[in-house]
């Protein structure tokens, strides 16, 4: 027996499979269970689009600001990640023929909209943060190419090949899903939910919920298991919302406005909107007043 026949038996056999039980077990489902996981598969795709779209009201704030504020680009970084990872294991490469093929194209769009928001988020971040994009995304991209061409080109053994690249998706997973625990720290410590709306919670938590439902359909131990994470993880970014939601407050942020013709300064804070009126004599409003 060969090292990556080993190592898949003892994969398998921590779910209680052996290499054949597995290919019987996790590459054919049952026949009237494959409607069911298919439209559980295109519920999965409509609420995994609504996820990954859910930072467009995020990012149209960072382009209205022109900046990135405190938001961080940690969770999509790890949501691209994941995206990349589950594209190649629902591919032929991994999967047998297109058994998975909801996972290609939910995770192909999720691709293109990460990488979109990642661009947004360089563009309008500082210098400090857009060194902090760089040293993320330069190593990991390079990195998950190695692995993706080692695996593909070097591994013949599609079940070892499968095993490998599901458990590199679960620990990525538990990272993408562990991300929005910075938002929740904040939101505990701030006690305002700005920092993690309530879309992106609900959206995540009928994500993790409908691949599930999905994996267990379909008997694949690999692609269910990172979300017995997420949804529990989910439910608690939605308590934690709904506790705290009452308590938001407005953080006034100094800003400073300049008086030209006095040649002068002073500050006021948001959320107040001025502007600078011209002195005349048929004015008698002076300096600033509120729209």
């Amino acid at each position: 027996m060969d090292l990556s026949t080993s190592f898949s038996n003892l994969i398998f056999s921590q779910f209680g499979y052996n290499g054949d039980e597995f290919g019987h077990h996790f590459l054919a489902p049952n026949r009237d269970l494959e409607l069911l996981r298919y439209a559980v598969g295109i519920i999965g795709n409509v609420v995994s689009i609504l996820l990954y779209a859910a930072p467009i009201i995020t990012f149209r704030r960072v382009i209205e600001k022109k900046s990135t504020g405190e938001f961080s680009c940690i969770p999509y970084v790890s949501a691209l990640l994941n995206c990349i990872i589950y594209t190649w294991y629902g591919s032929p490469l991994v999967s047998r023929g297109w058994e998975n093929l909801s996972l290609v194209t939910i995770n192909g769009v999720g691709i293109a909209l990460e990488l979109s928001f990642i661009s947004i988020y360089f563009w309008y971040s500082s210098p400090r943060g857009r060194k902090l994009v760089t040293l993320i995304m330069a190593p990991l991209m390079f990195a998950m190419l190695v692995v993706i061409c080692c695996l593909t080109f070097e591994l013949e053994d599609r079940l070892v090949r499968k095993a490998i690249v599901g458990s590199i998706g679960l620990v990525v997973s538990i990272a993408m899903y562990g991300s929005p625990l910075v938002a929740v720290e904040r939101v505990l410590r701030t006690k305002s939910v700005e920092y993690m709306p309530f879309n992106l919670s609900l959206f995540s938590f009928l994500t993790s919920l409908s691949w599930l439902v999905y994996g267990l359909l379909g008997n694949d131990i690999l692609l269910a298991s990172p979300n017995f994470l997420g949804v529990p993880l989910g439910i608690l970014q939605l308590v934690v919302y709904f506790i705290n939601r009452g308590e938001t407050e407005i953080v006034e942020q100094p800003i400073k406005i300049y008086d030209i013709k006095n040649v002068s300064s002073f500050f006021l804070t948001t959320p107040l909107i001025t502007e600078i009126l011209d002195k005349d004599d048929n004015n008698n409003d002076d300096g600033i007043k509120d729209i």
